[in-house]
């Protein structure tokens, strides 16, 4: 079955930097876009960033020019490098991909932005 394992969360100041890391099996990935949510609490779940098979980009405004996705394929592994965190980044990510007709999500990795 399909499993997105996250990884890579914590607690960081305001101003650093944490690089999330998503692996996954049960499915072809290279052939896959993946991407990167984040829930907030009291908030709907929002795109972060998302990486096509060919590596085309995209982001959700608020995090253009300070995160950067990437995949390793050799890997099966999404990245999501984050920089420059601010408080308001605080959520908890999610990683997630679409395999047939279906979603899947990972369980989520905590990212807390505090001084």
């Amino acid at each position: 079955q399909v499993q997105l394992v996250e990884s890579g969360g914590g607690l960081v100041q305001p101003g650093g930097s944490l690089r999330l890391s998503c692996v996954a099996s049960g499915i072809v990935f290279r052939i896959n876009a993946m991407g990167w949510s984040r829930q907030a609490p009291g908030m709907q779940r929002e795109l972060v960033a998302r990486i096509t098979s060919g590596g085309g980009t995209n982001y959700g405004d608020s995090v253009k020019g300070r995160f950067t996705i990437s995949r390793d394929n050799a890997k099966n592994t999404v990245y999501l490098q984050m920089n420059s965190l601010r408080p308001e980044d605080t959520a908890v990510y999610y990683c997630n991909t679409v395999a047939g007709a279906n979603y899947y999500w990972g369980q989520g990795t905590q990212v807390t932005v505090s001084s």
